[in-house]
């Protein structure tokens, strides 16, 4: 078995497991692979910087693929926006009722103080952070 980075016309990245190179281009020939993201068959390899050697620094920079780090971000913040409940400034509330047990455990959005925070380290809660861009409104107040 062999592992190659993937990527379809939408620019998701993803990786596919394949018998051998000739396996992966048929299977790619006919449509068979497809984005685990967008369900696009329009993939293509893309360099591995762990298993693919060029034969000189020309050909490494032409298959080298530029990452749209503001559309990722953007994908990345619509994707919570979607798929997680926004509880607002209830976040810490709420993740303290699902850590104990008292309500259901589910995806949840919001904003807590630095003290807020705090009490969620103490009480073993994992969270993260997502620098969300202000929105057009925000900039009007």
């Amino acid at each position: 078995m062999i592992a190659f980075d993937l990527q379809c016309s939408r620019g998701h990245v993803f990786e596919g497991w394949f018998r051998n190179s000739h396996s992966f281009e048929e299977q790619n020939t006919n449509k068979l692979v497809s984005c685990p993201f967008c369900n696009e068959t329009n993939i293509r390899r893309v360099l591995s910087p762990v298993t693919t050697k060029a034969s000189s620094r020309d050909e490494l920079e032409k298959e080298v693929t530029t990452i749209d780090y503001r559309r990722l971000a953007k994908e990345i913040v619509d994707y919570v926006n979607k798929n997680f409940d926004d509880v607002g400034h209830h976040f810490t509330k709420e993740a303290l009722k699902m850590h104990y047990g008292v309500s259901e455990k589910r995806n949840i959005r919001g904003s807590a103080t630095a003290e807020q925070e705090k009490l969620l380290r103490e009480e073993k809660i994992e969270f993260f952070k997502i620098p969300v861009p202000g929105t057009d409104e925000d900039k009007k107040h």
